[in-house]
């Protein structure tokens, strides 16, 4: 099956309060090629249509009347149901508290008001990733005997990573909730793949990839490293501890594959 075709297939939930940027965004979804929208004002709203049905995604608005996007998130993560729900925000906001806390939750896209129709079709593919699962084919590794640690304080962004890696035919990872905890999992058992946050308290990421490499024992083990920093020299000091691999949060299939491929053949 083709993007079009899958993209035409794929139906959205979209939570936006006012009617003119409901037009706007619905005419944008349609210039992509989906066909199935639906749409509510609110959270109640659409808290209520997800008991009903579950879209392939949400595409949500930072504020409503009776809650903000990170309110919802918080509900439809906390929901068993729809705990796995894609959902992606549509905002102007700038503030990046709100937009950390976003991120944390598993969103598979932030886009700013206005998008362009390549971040829409890019944020739409994303989705397919999602749902749509796809095994890697390593060239020295059976992907589904891979054994991973993944390392996050939230528990949302930690199935968020174990989703996306569960779609690629990887089997259940171990957690850790930060890089203390990761240190005495990796003092107890083997690991061929690190997948870790660089924010977390205790033991951060780089202080992590740090005693890593520095181990005698597990030194070997590739490291991905998940962070929603955009500035070029905190990267570069992130690269410089020894990590294998940078992905930005959102956490995109699309990439995470290119780069496991990368640093797993």
């Amino acid at each position: 099956m083709s993007d079009l075709t899958a993209i035409a297939n794929l139906s959205i939930l979209l939570v936006e309060p006012s009617d003119v940027q409901q037009k706007l965004i619905i005419k944008s979804l349609t210039q992509c090629g989906v066909k199935q929208v639906e749409t509510a004002a609110t959270q109640l709203q659409a808290l209520t249509m997800l008991e009903k049905y579950q879209p392939d995604l949400v595409i949500s608005s930072m504020y409503f009347a009776d809650g903000t996007a990170d309110t919802l998130l918080q509900q439809i993560r906390s929901t068993p149901r729809t705990e796995h729900q894609a959902f992606m925000l549509v905002s102007s906001e700038r503030n990046k508290k709100y937009l950390e806390q976003l991120r944390q939750s598993g969103v598979l896209a932030i886009l700013p008001k206005p998008f362009s129709a390549e971040a829409i079709t890019r944020a739409l593919k994303a989705t397919l990733d999602i749902i749509t699962e796809e095994e890697v084919e390593l060239e020295h590794f059976d992907i589904t005997l891979l054994r991973v640690l993944v390392v996050d304080d939230s528990r949302f962004a930690r199935k968020h990573i174990i989703r996306v890696l569960a779609g690629m035919g990887i089997p259940a990872p171990v957690e850790a909730e930060d890089g203390k905890q990761a240190i005495e999992q990796l003092n107890s058992q083997s690991f061929d793949l690190i997948v870790t946050d660089y924010n977390m308290p205790e033991m951060d990421g780089k202080e992590l990839t740090e005693t890593v490499r520095g181990s005698n024992t597990y030194s070997h083990i590739p490291i991905l490293m998940v962070s929603s920093e955009a500035n070029d020299t905190h990267l570069a000091n992130i690269a410089q501890a020894g990590v294998d691999a940078i992905c930005d949060k959102p956490f995109e299939p699309a990439t995470v594959r290119e780069l496991l491929f990368k640093i797993m053949s």
